[in-house]
This record gives structure tokens, sequence and C-alpha cells, in this order.
């Protein structure tokens, strides 16, 4: 029989062949049943009832076939004298007869002659041999009509599609992996079994065309594409210098403002929003490769727009590239609206104006302002610091800012309950002890020493002073000037509510801005019997003593370096 799963130019039905022996025809019957199965022609022996029916082969179904197989084999024994030795010139004919069907029941595994009408037998056996493919696909069931019965002439062998696309590379014309994997095994090239792609069942593959592939490439290429371009930007971001301006940068400037607390990136974002630097990473970079970089303070800077990183950094630890306005612990309100009016570009007495005007809207807290002989309500509110002062900005933007300050900074601390620890009316009154330490202690050691004079004093069982503070501290805040040489008869002349020569107790208000560590020790006085204190040295060397006549050696000494 012909073995209709292998194709032409197959070779003879081995013993072993899986589709001899299990279900190749199967459920086929229908299909194939006004055939001949040697070949696929039409029945040639009319003599002999059509089978519509060959049984399953797979599960013992053969025995219902076997007569009908035994008239094929005699009918047989006269085709194969006439064909089978021109085919089949290496099997002898003792070979043949030597076939048939045993006593087991078991057929003899010996090929058969070709069909006369059978155009496969009358092809060459041997592997290579260019033939029609007419069962390689579905499309060849039911088979298609035989050619003649003469030898047809065998397709040419070409590795390219001889259609009308000739020249088309065997990649585009859709080979497929497996055949290659066949034609390795195949000493001949894969060109026996592999060969059949050439009419019957090339046409399936031939779908993948070489426009789906050109398709698959570019759609991998731009994929590739896609992949190297942020692979570059990654690359860029995580090992590329950042991008930079060059230079100092154009003639236009701008004014940034560097909140407090913010770091080298929050710097950074700032200046590139303002358009100065072209990146934060160039910004960070720049602030850690200078020495100095880590010293920029919170504050408002004028500069100079697309600079380079590196000038940007340099300009802004340069003072005067700084826009902003410093208040230095124990510094009158008068000096930081002098300073504010420079810093805006305003005229003098613009930003006092201002203060008189508008201070209840600036954010003072509630226990500000108590005595109505303030002479003003913002007096020790303008918090110690660095603010930001560029022109274009409003006097009251500025003053809040350092108001907000004081507010944090005094919220820290429980100011009501300390004012009960030390007989004070309000907390108001602490920020103004806390004043007077700063404006008369020189150092950290005398701010406490100072605190206990300051309380020592204020009590009623004070004999000595009988409750007069008598620092000349206040009695200058009064004149507005500073003047450690005051004149007996002019300090008892002048009876201001802030003269703490003819007035007992506290000032109405504080004298200046103190700052922490003045309220610090505000707040944790002493407690070793001070009760007088004197500048010595007419300067920074302050002495403190516990009674009068230790007060009179330090006035004497303080007489004989100053040249009293």
């Amino acid at each position: 029989m012909t073995e209709y799963g292998r194709g032409p130019g197959s070779e003879p039905w081995h013993p072993e062949d899986p589709l001899y022996g299990d279900g190749g025809w199967e459920g086929q019957q229908g299909d194939v049943g006004h055939q001949s199965a040697y070949g696929g022609q039409p029945q040639h022996y009319p003599q002999q009832p059509q089978q519509q029916e060959y049984g399953d082969w797979g599960n013992g179904g053969q025995q219902a076939a076997y007569g009908q197989a035994q008239q094929y084999d005699q009918q047989y024994d006269a085709q194969y004298q006439q064909y089978g030795q021109q085919h089949y010139p290496d099997q002898s004919q003792q070979q043949y007869q030597q076939g048939g069907w045993d006593g087991t029941g078991t057929h003899a595994h010996i090929p058969y002659a070709a069909d006369p009408g059978d155009p496969y037998g009358q092809q060459a056996m041997a592997y290579g041999a260019e033939q029609p493919d007419l069962y390689g696909t579905p499309e060849a069931y039911p088979p298609p009509e035989p050619p003649s019965r003469r030898r047809a002439e065998p397709e040419p062998r070409v590795d390219w599609d001889p259609g009308p696309d000739q020249g088309e590379h065997a990649f585009f014309a859709g080979r497929d992996d497996d055949d290659d994997d066949a034609g390795a095994d195949d000493p001949d090239g894969g060109r026996g079994r592999g060969d059949r792609r050439g009419k019957g069942g090339g046409k399936g593959k031939k779908r993948r065309n070489g426009c789906a592939c050109l398709v698959v490439v570019l759609v991998f290429g731009s994929g590739l594409a896609g992949v190297g371009y942020y692979g570059y930007q990654f690359y860029q971001n995580r090992f590329g210098a950042a991008p930079d301006y060059a230079g100092d940068g154009t003639s236009e400037t701008v004014s940034v403002e560097i909140p407090k607390g913010a770091g080298g990136y929050d710097i950074g974002r700032k200046l590139k929003d303002a358009g100065v630097v072209k990146s934060v990473d160039a910004f960070v970079s720049a602030q850690q490769q200078n020495p100095k970089g880590n010293s920029i303070q919170a504050g408002a800077y004028i500069l100079n727009k697309e600079m380079s990183a590196a000038s940007a950094v340099k300009m802004m630890l340069d003072p005067t590239s700084q826009a902003n306005v410093v208040v230095t612990p124990g510094e009158r309100n008068v000096l930081a609206y002098k300073a504010i009016d420079t810093k805006l570009g305003l005229s003098s007495g613009t930003t006092r104006k201002v203060a008189e005007k508008e201070y209840k809207s600036l954010g003072l807290p509630k226990w500000a302002n108590t005595d109505p002989d303030i002479k003003d309500p913002l007096e020790g509110f303008l918090f110690p610091g660095t603010y930001p002062a560029a022109k274009g900005m409003k006097p009251e933007t500025v003053l809040k800012q350092m108001v907000a300050q004081a507010n944090e900074v005094y919220g820290k601390y429980d100011l009501t309950a300390k004012a009960k620890t030390f007989d004070l009316d309000n907390p108001l009154q602490v920020i103004t002890v806390a004043s007077l330490v700063q404006a008369e202690g020189k150092t950290h050691d005398d701010f406490r020493k100072m605190a206990e004079v300051i309380y020592n004093r204020l009590k009623p069982t004070n004999t000595e002073t009988n409750r007069l503070l008598q620092f000349d501290s206040t009695f200058n805040y009064l004149m507005n000037e500073s003047n450690i040489h005051i004149s007996a008869s002019e300090i008892n002349s002048n009876k201001d509510p802030y003269n703490t020569y003819t007035n007992k107790g506290l000032p109405p208000g504080p004298i200046g801005n103190p700052g922490e560590d003045a309220l610090k020790a505000a707040l944790n006085p002493t407690d070793e019997g001070w009760i007088y204190f004197v500048a010595t040295d007419g300067q920074n060397n302050t002495e403190f003593a516990k009674n009068f006549d230790d007060f009179q050696k330090l006035k004497d000494k303080f007489d004989a370096s100053t040249g009293n």
C-alpha cells in the first residue's frame, strides 16, 4: 500500500512504521471509501466489490477486512510480476512471496508492488527526488486527480520561490524552523520529505510572507530604539553630567527667597524655577564641590539668570548678593525698620509707619501690647534672625515673617506659667525681662546672673534699691541712644515710664528683641543672691555683687578704667 501520510517518493513501509499499525484510517471512511488504498487512484478492479469501510486498524478491527485483503493479494501477485521488478530492484520476488497472511492472523509487513495507476509508484524511491506533494496539507483530501500514467518531469530544485516574487530569500518565504531541523537530520539536506513544500504544502506557509516579517522587524526595531532611548536617558540621569548653563549668567537679575531649613535640593528647585540654574542636580553637585557650599543661609538673594551652578553657589556665598534683613539679638526695632527700608528701596521711615499703623494685623499674640505706655507694640517680636527683603517686597511681608518666628520660639515655652513662677503679671513681662538681660549682659554666663539681679530687685523685700532697677539700658532706649555716661541730673529729671531710675518695676514693654539664649536665662536664673553689677572695663567685663559695699568697690574699678 502507498502510505498517505508520507507523500511521493517515500520508501516502502517499514514493519515498525506507526502509520501502518495505528488508527491512520480511523474516521476517514466517508472520505476515502471511493478511492483505492493504493496510491489514491480510482479502483482498477471492477470485478471486486468496493470496500466502503476499512475497519479500525488501531483496535483489532483488521479481522473484518482480512478476507478482502486476501483477494487483493492474489491480484497483486500478477501486478508484481509486471511492475514490481522495475520499481523495487532491491527487493527480491522471494521476499515478496514470503509475505501474505500467517496463521496467527498477522499480516507480514512486506511492501506491495506499485499500482499501474499510481503515479508515485513509478518514481524513484531514493531521497532527494523532487516530487509534487498531493497529501502534505489538509487541502489534499480528497486527493486531486493524478497526473498521467507516464512519469512526470521532476520540479526544478531551487532555494528560492520561482513564483512572481522571484529572488525572495528563504527567510522571507516563510520557511519553518522545523523544516530546517528536519533537513539537519537528512543526509541529502532535507530534500526528501522536506521538499514536499514545493507545491502541495507551500501555499499554507506562504502566508507568512516577507511583508509580515518586515513588519515584525520594524516593530522589533522600534522597540529596540525605544529601549535604547530610555536607557540613554536613564544613564544620563544616573551617570551623565546634569544640564548646566555656562558662565556668570545674563544681565537680568532676579530675587530668590530661600526659606529656613532648606537643603541643597530645595535651594536648587527654587533657583531652577527662577531661571537661575538649568537643573537641580547641577546646583547640588556644585554646592557639594564647594568647601563652603553648606553654609548658604536662608534669606533672599539677588542673582543673575542663566548662571552656571558653580557661579550661583559662589554668588550666594557673597554677602553683597544677599537681599536679607538681619536682626541681631538685642537689636531695637528702629534699627530693623531702617534696614528694611534700605533693602526694599523705600524712603526712610516707611516701614516704621507701616508698623505703627498695621501692627494689629501682623500676627502678634493676644498677650502682647497689654500696657498703654508701650512705645512700640512690635518691640520684642521682631525675633533675631535673617529674613528675605528684596526689592518688590512689601514691608508688612517682612515684618510678618519676623513676628511669626517670634511666635514659634515663644510658643515652645509656657510663658504664662513662667510669669506666675517669677511673680510677673503676664508673658509680656517675661519677654521684657529677657530684653533687659540681653541688653545688660555680655556673655552667656552673665545672662543668668543678670536675670537673678532683675528678679531680686523686683522683690518687695528689696531694701537695697527699693524695687528700682536703675538700668542705663532702659533710659537709653527711651532716648534712642546708647550712652554709658549719663549724668545723675539728667536721669533724675526724666519721669518717662521707661526710666527705671525714676519708676519702680519693669518698663511698660521690651526694650529690644531678645535672642533665645537670653530668654532661657530669664526662665532659669541663678540663685546666688546677686543684686548689683558693673561693667568694670566699660565694655565686656561685667562683675556682680551681693551688697552695696561690694558694689562700691566695683564702681571705683569702673571709674578708674574709664577716667571718671
